[in-house]
């Protein structure tokens, strides 16, 4: 496994886990989940040399960090644990309230998730999502007294806009900003790496594979089973699932050039964008773990980059990443 750095100190495996679909969200499951074998695929990823573990409160909301935490027991000191806050939960995982950015709820959360990780420090502490009604500096500032305290190391934000982005890191230095980027979702390449690549912050991309369209394991809707909180994912609704599926037939023939999988050359795509980039593709079984990570070792060529980006321009994907709802609290 490869090496990269988001900002200037933090070291992590050039690819992450993404322990959401072990778990699930607010939103729904990624299908069946099975905690065996999610505490199973965390421990292969460490085999495996990934260092770099991401989850949330949201996640469960919870249990995620539970079972992170339980998975990586007794093997801890030489990972990256990366978590989230935004919302208030009381200690069952019930949510008490909306989102919530102010300090006392990132100590709130913070404290929860080292109980539930099982751990002295959180490695890397995002705002999962911008506060519309708390100030960013505040929001910070706050995160920023847990660093002074040694329980967090590293700060971050997710999903934040350009001016958002450029006051947070006035306050506290940002290691790494979290958005969605793949090649069905480009919108970050035009205002948002250009800041982060100016001011020395790491990207984190998440649903770097489309939330497993571009692997190709889909060729409809009943793929999906009954529950599955991509059915009510625009790219996923009818019509245009049909119209994305031709973005991955693109995909697909660069992987069978190259005798590997769809899933690995979209994440070789994104790991070739720049050193500053570093994907947590979801897993929870071992299986699609270890195609994932086999994505490090592949070298596409500049005629395959070429033949992707073509293949998938900026607003190239049918639908929008969330409902309405979810739509609003992006680029805030």
């Amino acid at each position: 496994m490869h090496h990269r750095r988001l900002g200037p100190r933090l070291s992590v495996s050039a690819l992450g886990l993404g322990c959401m679909p072990m778990s699930g969200n607010s939103a729904g499951n990624y299908g069946a989940i099975d905690e065996r074998e999610a505490i199973d695929t965390i421990r292969r990823a460490i085999d495996l040399g990934v260092t770099f573990f991401d989850t949330a409160e949201a996640y469960g909301p919870c249990a995620n960090e539970a079972l992170l935490g339980r998975a990586v027991a007794g093997r801890r000191d030489a990972l990256v644990l990366a978590t989230k806050y935004s919302m208030r939960y009381d200690e069952s995982g019930r949510q008490v309230g909306g989102f919530d950015g102010g300090p006392a709820n990132a100590r709130r959360s913070c404290e929860a998730a080292l109980r539930r990780l099982g751990t002295g420090h959180i490695d890397l502490f995002y705002l999962h999502r911008v506060d519309p009604n708390v100030p960013i500096e505040e929001s910070v500032g706050g995160m920023a007294e847990l660093v002074a305290e040694g329980k967090v190391l590293h700060l971050g934000l997710s999903e934040a806009a350009p001016d958002t982005i450029r006051r947070a890191h006035a306050v506290h230095p940002i290691a790494a900003l979290q958005s969605e980027y793949s090649l069905w979702e480009r919108a970050v390449e035009d205002d948002i790496l250009p800041v982060t690549r100016e001011l020395g912050i790491g990207f984190v991309p998440f649903s770097p594979l489309g939330r497993g369209f571009l692997t190709g394991s889909f060729a409809s809707r009943g793929d999906l089973s009954d529950g599955d909180y991509r059915l009510s994912d625009p790219r996923y609704a009818e019509g245009n699932f049909d119209r994305n599926l031709a973005l991955v037939a693109r995909v697909r023939q660069v992987a069978v050039r190259h005798g590997t999988s769809p899933a690995r050359v979209a994440l070789a795509w994104l790991l070739a964008q720049g050193e500053d980039i570093v994907p947590i593709p979801g897993a929870k079984r071992r299986v699609t773990l270890e195609d994932s990570m086999a994505a490090v070792d592949l070298r596409l060529s500049a005629a395959d980059l070429a033949e992707l980006d073509d293949a998938a321009p900026v607003g190239v994907a049918a639908g929008d990443r969330y409902q309405p709802d979810g739509m609003r609290m992006v680029r805030l």
